[in-house]
Order: structure tokens, then sequence, then C-alpha cells
């Protein structure tokens, strides 16, 4: 590690900082990610970054972290005092600073232990001394509130579990600097409760956290300072007295305007029954008679948006899947209507045939191809009305992807530019725009906002309002009670694979919503 010691340091500690970035500067070919950032980070504190997908949040980060190597941007970096030029990830963690991705980066077919220790091992004689390992990692387990087999492979373990074991891992590195980008945006409201009283734990411990996060109320919850990033610069920054956040005041920074109402305005124009699903039963495929659905009927209108309300694990994503070409679980039984005429769907093939698209809630796994151009990534769904000839028309292709970069408004360079290039919020709406490209007369939206900023999401709840507006009916699933009262017309609740209460969105509360959400009807 490459360290020399900044004129500045000593009084950069007796001010109480632990990290101060100065002037961070960071361009690509043609566009510039950061310009004159400045980030001051005191000691033993929980120091939240706000801003929209694509303001340079995880720019600033891996720049941090040595992702982008000293000598890849202008500016200094000083940590605990002392100037920093990390050429890699493994010098900043060696410093003590340790960053937990969105996307976890464990080896699912591995142990705990396994992953804990990764390049890290404790080698004895030349060889691994499991014993060791096991108990420091049931140790580091107990220090986060874990109490699980150090020997439990980690793809058997829930979102949050998994969340745990990477600040388990962080703290078997002797953290100080600890950096979460968006710690909640799988879990549920349980597990995240969890995890926030964690960091207030870890805080307590003398460790510092940097939370990259778009959740103003757990920003008021646990953080000390707040820092916004906007189009790639520092445009606000304030101490968060305890509980209290101004979220107005932080939404008008991070998007540059004004958002009078998180939620768009909107007077649906409901038709008549577009899908009608009845008695529909899937069965487990790993777990022998565990049910996933169990007789699950509702309907959905045209020009109507309709709400599935449900913890984690509740099966709303089950559902929709299995719904969508039996692509989940052991179909056992159920019918569905399209217009009223019963239509057997066996396969994805069949559902978009049958004018079903499915937005689903893990967009980097179900929904994209990371190695696809966004013009390849929106005709995907439908090649058929792209093709002259019998052969594909590459001219129709970039006149499709031009077409909804305009009206999606996706920011990006060119259509030809790969899809892992985008922020989180324009992946989705490249996501959205595939399945827009199929026409479809039912639109399922899993959760379409997770891991999104509030401009974005309000762009997408337009785009929402204008495809019911077209006549689509339109079925909104999502872990977040106020979007869904805020956007659905009707909304159904789910429990263990059975949907408990059917609520019109005017007579629903988040009260109401969760004694449904946690009973069996």
């Amino acid at each position: 590690m490459n360290v020399t010691k900044g004129k500045e340091g000593k009084d950069q500690m007796a001010d109480g900082y632990i990290l101060q970035m100065k002037n961070i500067t960071k361009t690509f070919p043609g566009v510039k990610a950061l310009s004159d950032v400045t980030l001051e980070v005191s000691e033993a504190s929980i120091h939240a970054i706000c801003g929209e997908n694509g303001a340079g949040k995880s720019t600033l980060m891996k720049v941090l972290s040595g992702v982008y190597p000293h000598g890849s941007y202008e500016g200094q970096i000083f940590f605990q005092g002392k100037e920093m030029a990390f050429k890699n990830i493994k010098e900043s963690e060696r410093a003590g600073i340790v960053i937990i991705h969105q996307e976890l980066t464990m080896i699912p077919e591995l142990s705990v232990t396994e992953n804990i220790f990764m390049g890290n091992e404790i080698i004895e004689k030349g060889l691994i001394n499991w014993e060791k390992e096991r108990k420091r990692t049931k140790e580091l387990l107990e220090e986060v509130g874990l109490h699980i087999n150090p020997n439990a492979i980690i793809k058997n373990l829930g979102v949050g579990q998994q969340q745990l074991v990477e600040i388990a891992k962080a703290l078997s590195k002797n953290v100080k600097l600890l950096i979460l980008d968006e710690p909640t945006s799988s879990l549920n409201e349980s597990d995240s409760e969890n995890l926030l009283k964690l960091m207030l734990g870890l805080k307590k411990q003398g460790i510092t956290c940097i939370m990259i996060s778009h959740k103003l109320n757990e920003i008021a919850a646990v953080s000390d300072y707040v820092t916004v990033i906007r189009d790639g610069q520092t445009v606000d920054g304030y101490a968060v007295e305890a509980g209290k956040v101004d979220e107005n005041k932080i939404i008008r920074a991070m998007v540059g305007r004004e958002i009078e109402n998180r939620y768009p305005e909107h007077t649906p124009k409901i038709g008549e029954v577009v899908l009608e699903v009845s008695d529909w039963n899937v069965e487990d495929a790993k777990v022998p008679g565990k049910m996933l659905c169990k007789n699950s009927k509702f309907h959905v209108k045209a020009g109507e948006i309709v709400g599935f309300a449900g913890l984690m694990g509740a099966g709303r994503t089950e559902l929709m899947r299995s719904l969508f070409g039996k692509n989940m679980g052991i179909f056992r039984g159920g019918t569905i209507k399209i217009h009223g005429r019963d239509v057997k769907i066996n396969s994805v093939q069949d559902a978009i045939k049958n004018k079903i698209a499915y937005v689903p809630e893990d967009r980097k796994v179900l929904g994209l191809n990371l190695l696809d151009t966004i013009r390849k990534t929106t005709v995907s769904a439908n090649l058929d009305e792209i093709k002259t000839g019998g052969l594909l028309d590459f001219d129709k292709e970039r006149a499709a992807a031009e077409k909804y970069r305009e009206s999606l408004k996706i920011k990006c360079r060119d259509v030809s530019v790969g899809v892992n290039t985008l922020s989180g919020g324009n992946q989705q709406k490249v996501v959205l725009s595939k399945w827009m490209f199929t026409e479809p007369d039912i639109l399922i939206l899993d959760e379409p906002t997770r891991g999104i900023d509030v401009g974005a999401k309000y762009e997408i709840y337009k785009l929402i309002h204008e495809l019911a507006d077209q006549g689509k009916a339109v079925v909104l699933v999502s872990s977040e009670l106020p979007e869904l009262l805020g956007m659905a017309d009707r909304i159904y609740t789910i429990f263990e694979g059975t949907i408990t209460g059917e609520i019109s969105a005017k007579e629903a509360t988040q009260e109401i919503l969760m004694k449904k959400m946690t009973i069996t009807a």
C-alpha cells in the first residue's frame, strides 16, 4: 500500500475526521462522473450519502476503496490523518476500509466460514486451520447477532442473514470504516430494523459507517450527517438531529427541483376485466408438500393498477412467476382467463403470446443480460417485430431502442453501450422498455422501484400511470406500503402463499395492510 503522510494529517484527526476526500474528480471517456467532490466523515459516526441513481455515489466509493486506483482520478484521500494512494481493494482493506455492495458478493455454494475467510485464510504449517476458522466465525456471527452454524451453506440463508454474514466478514478484517451500499434494499422491515440496530452498535464500538441509501426514514433513524451528491458534485450537507430529517430538503437537493407529491396525481379510467386467476395452486419444487400458492384468486381490469402486499417470503413473487409461464414451482391446478377466455400458459413464450409481460424484482439476474447493449435488450422479447424478410433488421433495432431511450428518458451516451454501464434506475427503464416493446395487455411489475432514487421513482410512477391510461392491466408488487397506497387502485394482501384480503386504496391504511399481511385468511 502506498501511504504518504499528509501535511494536514494531524489537524484532520484533531478535527475528528476519520476520512476526508478532497476535490475528487473522476472522468470516463466522454463523461465526467465526479467533479471536485469533497466528503468529510467524522470518526465513530454514521454518515449517509444520498443522490439520484447515476449521481456518482458508487463511483466515489470505488475511488475510496481502490476499485479505481490512485492515478485514475484527481484529488486527495486522507484516512486517519494520512494521505492514501490505494492501488486496489486489498490495500484499502488492509487500512481498515471495507465496502459491502448492494449485490452481495459471496459464493452461494460455499459455507459461511469459507466465505468469511476467503482470501484471508488462517494458515498454519501450509494448511488451513479449519477449527480456528470455524471458532472465529462463530464469534463474528455472535457479534452481528446471527445464530447459525458456521458450516451452513450461503445459498440456504435468507437475504437478511447473508447481509449479516457480509458484515461479519468485514469485522474479520479489523474494519475501521464500513461502507454499506443500499444495505436494506432487499430486506424486509424486520431485517432492516435489525441491520440498523447493528450499525448503531458498531458505532458504539468506534466503527465508522458510510451508508448509501434512498430510504429517508432510515437516514433519520441512524445517521449523524447527510451529504447529497447530484450530477457528480457535492450540493449539500448537514448534521442530522436525532430522529429528524427534512425529507423535502434532501429531495430538493437530490433532484434539483421541488417534488410536491411523491406520487403523481392520477384519475384512473377503469374498464372491463382483463385478467382473472382462479384456484391457483403451486407447490415448492424443493420442499415436497409445501405450497407456494394456495387457491389464489384475483382479477385485474383494464386501466387498473392492482397492488400486491406481503412480507418477504409471503409468496408474491412466486405467484407472479408461476403465472408468467409456470417458471417457478410445480403447477398443481388453477385457471387463467384473459378477456374472458380460458388460456393455457405453459412457458414464457406462451405468456408473451398472450400479451403478458413481467418485470422481475431482480433486474440484474432475471431482467437483463449484462453483456448486452441497450439496443439488443430493448428488442430481445419481441424479435419478430424487427425482422425483414426473415432476418433481423438492425436499423429497426436501433430505431426501437432510440424511441424508448427518448420516451423513458434513459440517460446514456448511445443505445449501443452495454446495460452494465447504466445506473440502477436507467437499467430498470431498459427492462421496462424491453417489455413495453412487446405491447402487452397485462403488465406485472415486481418491485419496479427497488434501489432507485426518489427522482427516478417519480418518473417510473408517471410511466405506470401512462401505461394504465393506455388500457393496460397493471399488477404492482411492492414491499413499500406507502408506494402501494400511493399508486394502487386496489390492493391484495398475501400471507404464506394465501391471498388474505382485497382492499380498495381509498379504504386501505398501512395498519390494515400489515394486519392482513400477517394472518391467515
